[in-house]
């Protein structure tokens, strides 16, 4: 590094960093808010130059390799300050390009109201892969199923909605030669049920992993014991925000969810419209099937929250108290990633 160089970097408190797959473009920072500094540096560059720096605040974007950086980064001694995309792009000036990025980035991280994302380790990073490439399976499968249905349903072989009865139908029609499917028809529903066969079983193989994995994190068993939370959603949640520790309440863990009403308010007046469905989308998925499938259940128990849905159902549409359940579940899910015990449905507050 210049001695001309070296002296500014001395001057710099925050770097902004855009990350690109070839070319890093690095802004600095002083205490005043003024920039000292540009560079693009190849990633390979950037690693060196940053080791020579003096221990100071690197910011970035929470994108596509931020959190493998960011390791590296606190490794050196920097303070790593991660911020989500759209929290950035208020901070870009005129039109966009890779510095006027990273300067927005420096300049979003030195705002002392700015939320920050928590840097993710790689057991995180790993299981939240699993989750990923198997929720693509599952699309891959679904969309499989759905371009069966259609090519029988143009043969005149109508089935009914769900896959128990598509995988019966599709028994019956291939157990012989049907009249209604030609000869390339015939093989090609042949074809499609071996790919669907061979995307059960490496699905079937990535939910034996992710099973394995829960039962090794005591934070996962605990929150196995919580109606309606599964492996897929313990473990999700344990990628998403490991301990939970970003969230100073469970209220917050739900708001991030999306699984909170909408607020629109002018002129003194506030209204609340739908879900704001903000947040992670796989994840609220998965709170939102597993309270529809515990709503039963639970309705029916002698317990507080049993008697509050019991009034919800009462008041409003079955959906409403879906949703209201899977919020319930992210907030005392919340609480057991930080608890020392099961779940326990018979020693909880009455719900608000």
């Amino acid at each position: 590094m210049e001695g001309f160089e070296r002296e500014l970097t001395m001057t710099v408190a925050i770097f902004g960093l855009d990350l690109g797959k070839d070319i890093c473009s690095i802004v600095g920072l002083d205490g005043n808010g003024a920039v000292v500094l540009r560079r693009r540096l190849r990633r390979k560059t950037l690693i060196r130059f940053t080791a020579d720096l003096p221990a100071c605040v690197v910011a970035m974007e929470s994108c596509c390799g931020a959190h493998h950086i960011g390791r590296i980064l606190t490794d050196q001694g920097h303070e790593v300050h991660l911020m989500p995309p759209e929290y950035v792009r208020p901070y870009v000036k005129a039109q966009k390009n890779d510095d006027r990025d990273a300067e927005a980035i420096a300049e979003a991280a030195s705002r002392p109201t700015m939320r920050f994302v928590t840097l993710k380790s790689q057991e995180q990073l790993d299981l939240q892969s699993t989750h990923r490439v198997r929720q693509r399976l599952v699309g891959v499968r679904r969309t499989l199923m759905n371009q069966l249905r259609a090519i029988l349903f143009e043969r005149g072989v109508v089935v009914a909605q769900g896959r128990q009865r598509l995988e019966r139908a599709v028994d019956e029609v291939l157990s012989e030669p049907d009249p209604r499917l030609s000869v390339p028809i015939f093989a090609l529903a042949v074809d499609i049920c071996a790919e669907w066969r061979e995307l059960d079983q490496r699905i079937d193989a990535l939910n034996t992993e992710i099973a394995s994995k829960a039962l090794g994190v005591e934070a996962a068993r605990r929150l196995l014991s919580i109606p309606g939370v599964g492996v897929l959603g313990a473990t999700a949640l344990i990628a998403a925000v490991g301990d939970g520790a970003d969230f100073r309440r469970g209220r917050d863990l739900g708001a991030w969810l999306g699984l909170v009403p909408r607020q629109y308010s002018t002129g003194g007046k506030t209204e609340l419209l739908g879900i704001s469905k903000r947040g992670n989308k796989y994840l609220r998925m998965l709170f939102i099937h597993g309270a529809r499938a515990a709503l039963p259940s639970l309705a029916k128990g002698a317990t507080p929250i049993g008697a509050w849905l019991r009034g919800l159902l009462a008041r409003g549409h079955r959906n409403v108290a879906v949703v209201a359940l899977a919020n319930k579940l992210a907030r005392i899910a919340w609480a057991m990633l930080g608890g020392d015990g099961p779940f326990d449905v018979h020693h909880v507050a009455t719900p608000a």
